[in-house]
């Protein structure tokens, strides 16, 4: 950051803070305790992921503070999830400008994670007015070339409408659809339930063939842990293969952030490994909260996960464990959206909202970011049930 670390508005002011200094702020804890990944996952994400994470502190004319905003910085690829017909030109044009449509970002929210604001909701739209004029000068301050509001669940598309509706000061947002993620509601008794339920003839029919495949193999053996300690640098491996496969790549984890995950958040985090003779083939880590679990990241061992038809083992055995402790949804994150449709999952959708400093560009942007944003790329997406709740283009 620049040393402006403070920014007046009409309606009052912001203050860009670390996240070191917010660790012990009562009102950042507050934030987001109500969520999955509250403030000790965007403390544990700043200090091990590589990203310039931040707080922007929100009070009004009187000094009192209404909110607190997480914000990163970030070098994006814009067109990492366009159609081929787009790349395939950008990187002719690449190897004679190299930055091209490869920018430095503001993003609004979590960086390994969908996006949430971090007020009280009376103060929403007092925040949004503030935060409206005053992330553009921050974004200016630092060389950023776009602002984003990155991940915002569907829910928030109501309190968020100024951003680009309203006229105020600041950027005018432009809202495209994000790479949704997914939920599966949890009411079944069983595997066998769920199967029977919620899945056409065809599917149980294909994932009994894929089970077969374990009879004729050595057993597996899954276990659950809170933290992964001696198991961390295993797992670590087969997660870096998994995304070094991923066609989206963004955070990328390790091995401290594994760490610091199950030491500081030890109630929340579930960790599930499978083992085959011993070598561990499979892992997951996942979030437990308020009766959901959220299966965050995966890792395989692809010298038998195609084999053995891992993908679906791990989902197999993590959800019959979260029907065991009595959980109520199944949350998912992007991709994979051809196996979790005929899972019987539904969407999640998530926006991103979009902004550029300067009008001229701004207003050029609102034509481009239709044809590169990146649900494009997935034909997948338009067979779910709920396609339709995605942010129009």
């Amino acid at each position: 950051m620049t040393p402006a670390t403070v920014f007046e508005t009409a309606a009052g002011r912001a203050r860009v803070a670390s996240l070191a200094e917010l660790r012990d702020d009562a009102g950042w804890r507050a934030a987001f305790a109500h969520l999955a990944k509250d403030a000790r996952y965007y403390d544990i994400v700043g200090g091990t992921l590589g990203f310039a994470c931040h707080g922007l502190l929100l009070e009004d004319r009187d000094g009192l503070r209404r909110g607190v905003q997480p914000f990163f910085f970030v070098d994006q690829d814009l067109v990492a999830t366009a159609p081929g017909w787009l790349r395939a030109p950008v990187q002719a044009v690449r190897r004679i400008f190299p930055r091209c449509l490869r920018l430095k970002m503001l993003m609004v929210g979590c960086a390994a994670g969908e996006g949430h604001l971090g007020g009280a909701v009376p103060a929403e739209r007092w925040g949004l007015a503030v935060m409206r004029e005053v992330l553009v000068k921050v974004a200016r301050a630092n060389m950023a070339a776009l602002v984003v509001w990155k991940d915002f669940p569907a829910q928030y598309r109501s309190p968020l409408d100024p951003l680009h509706c309203a006229p105020a000061p600041g950027a005018c947002y432009v809202r495209i659809p994000s790479m949704p993620a997914t939920r599966l509601s949890l009411g079944y008794t069983s595997w066998d339930d769920y199967m029977a339920r919620k899945l056409s003839h065809a599917m149980r029919k294909n994932l009994r063939r894929k089970f077969k495949a374990l009879t004729k193999a050595a057993p597996l053996e899954m276990t659950v842990v809170n933290e992964l300690g001696a198991h961390t640098d295993e797992a670590l491996a087969l997660y870096l293969q998994t995304f070094a496969r991923s066609p989206l790549q963004f955070e990328k984890l390790t091995r401290d952030f594994l760490l610091r995950l199950g030491a500081e958040m030890p109630e929340r985090a579930r960790f599930f490994l499978w083992r085959q003779n011993g070598k561990l083939v499979a892992f997951s880590l996942c979030l437990v909260h308020d009766g959901a679990i959220y299966d965050e990241y995966l890792g395989l061992d692809y010298t038998v996960a195609l084999d053995l038809h891992l993908y679906f083992v791990t989902f197999r055995d993590i959800l019959t464990w979260a029907l065991a402790q009595g959980l109520t949804a199944y949350h998912s994150t992007p991709l994979n959206y051809d196996p979790k449709l005929h899972l019987g999952f539904a969407l999640a959708p998530l926006d991103l909202y979009v902004a550029h400093p300067s009008p001229v560009l701004n207003a050029l942007l609102r034509h481009i970011l239709p044809l590169i944003q990146p649900t494009r790329a997935q034909p997948a997406l338009r067979h779910f049930a709920n396609a339709h709740e995605m942010a129009p283009v």
